[in-house]
């Protein structure tokens, strides 16, 4: 098993930068594919970006694409979200999680997919 801890989150004005980052436990983090998710109020959750275990292949929701990026550290255990022109409907809780049996470039956009999860980290975005 493994834990995540996101941290990061914050009130930003629109058109602001924030980066998030999503700190693993144990030894084994390189053998996770990894992922960032997020749920705004009244909204169901959906995927936000998704990285390979070597960090080679990045995958991003339409909606974030040119604004997000998604790097990881294996060194650290260490995921992040580079979020870049924020706009007030990015505003969400933010959520790590980790996948042991992500294989495909299509699975990582379902959440389902994964198996561990941080608790979140609530990303504010003021007009």
């Amino acid at each position: 098993q493994v834990q995540l801890v996101e941290s990061g989150g914050g009130l930003v004005q629109s058109g602001g930068s924030l980066r998030l980052s999503c700190a693993a436990s144990g030894r084994t983090f390189s053998s996770y594919a990894m992922g960032w998710f997020r749920q705004a109020p009244g909204k169901e959750r959906e995927f936000v970006a998704g990285i390979s275990r070597s960090g080679s292949n990045t995958y991003y929701a339409d909606s974030v694409k040119g604004r997000f990026t998604i790097s990881r550290d294996n060194a650290k255990n260490t995921v992040y979200l580079q979020m870049n022109s924020l706009k007030p409907e990015d505003t969400a809780v933010y959520y790590c999680a980790a996948s042991e049996n992500i294989y495909v470039r299509g699975a990582y956009y379902s959440s389902s997919r994964y198996d561990y999860w941080g608790q979140g980290t609530q990303v504010t975005v003021s007009s």
